[in-house]
């Protein structure tokens, strides 16, 4: 059996202990946001956050996570009254085939949190690990920067 804290709720689950954590999120959880992409931690759309920095899920054996606090993108808000940065990249309609997004949100989170005044060029390096296909990278980089002024702060130009 193991306990772990997603999204602010006590979970005992027995499974595995060498289960990676997308598997545990998905199957046993039903929290669905996190998507399965490569299952080599190269693509980020299994994206969340543990202990408020970013983490492919694909990767983590839950025996690592107790005591842990694991942030899904179902933690962020709900449909109806969606957080800060889901609403942004909803405004700005950044998801195409939406694959991506998810993990693109987390990392977003996780950036915002720690600095909500981040430059361009500290945006493009957090989200570079996170791969979109559909190209839909112009709007991804508006929404965060919506998002950022939801939060109180703002991206700033890179200097040259």
């Amino acid at each position: 059996m193991i306990t772990l804290t997603v999204n602010g709720t006590t979970h005992t689950l027995d499974v595995d202990p060498e289960t990676p954590l997308l598997y545990a999120l998905r199957n046993d959880l039903a929290l669905n946001g996190a998507k399965f992409g490569c299952g080599l931690g190269q693509c980020g759309a299994c994206t969340v956050l543990i202990d408020d920095r970013p983490a492919f899920s694909c990767l983590v054996p839950i025996a690592s996570l107790v005591g842990r606090k694991i942030r899904t993108i179902e933690g962020l808000g709900t449909a109806e009254q969606p957080g800060a940065v889901p609403a942004a990249f909803e405004a700005e309609q950044a998801a195409q085939c939406g694959y991506c997004i998810a993990g693109m949100i987390m990392r977003t989170q996780a950036l915002l949190e720690r600095n909500n005044r981040p430059t361009e060029a500290e945006v493009r390096s957090q989200l570079a690990p996170n791969l979109c296909r559909c190209g839909t990278h112009m709007r991804i980089l508006r929404a965060v920067r919506r998002a950022a002024v939801a939060m109180g702060g703002g991206v700033q130009e890179s200097s040259p």
